[in-house]
């Protein structure tokens, strides 16, 4: 069992997508990886830095352009991009029973009234779906009619 796996979710996520990316692509720069990862480029070193710590990473020349490193998951690397993505494909799983249970909660609501139980107010214009995600995220949706549902 690896045990370099981050607590914190948003840090997981970073992770997982920095693994991804180099496995994917070896040859992109780290300016190339942080655009990729839409993050800064102080970030995306930092985020290496901790992988070549760990040993999850390694750094070597491209044969073409001595001057440039091409970066390779060690086979630790590959098992730990594998745990971080078992882990977070299970996060994403209770939040799709979480969200789907929600749906399924609000849509009997909305059977359950009858027209003559309406009031003439407006509907809120966003509506907040509160312990749907384990991470803590609101989720903000815009409000649409039954009938589009």
């Amino acid at each position: 069992m690896i045990e370099h796996v981050p607590a914190d979710p948003a840090a997981q996520d970073a992770y997982l997508r920095l693994l991804s990316l180099i496995e994917q692509h070896p040859d992109y720069s780290q300016r190339r990886l942080a655009e990729a990862m839409g993050v800064s480029l102080g970030k995306t070193h930092y985020l290496l830095t901790a992988l070549f710590e760990k040993g999850l990473v390694k750094a070597g020349q491209l044969t073409r352009s001595p001057s440039k490193l091409k970066y390779v998951l060690t086979p630790a690397g590959v098992k730990h991009r594998f745990q971080l993505t078992r882990q977070f494909l299970h996060i994403k799983e209770r939040e799709f029973v979480t969200l789907k249970c929600e749906i399924e909660r609000l849509r009997a609501v909305l059977a359950a009234e009858s027209p003559a139980t309406q009031t003439n107010e407006p509907p809120p214009k966003r509506l907040e779906a509160r312990g749907a995600s384990s991470l803590g995220a609101a989720i903000d949706a815009p409000t649409r009619s039954p009938s589009k549902i």
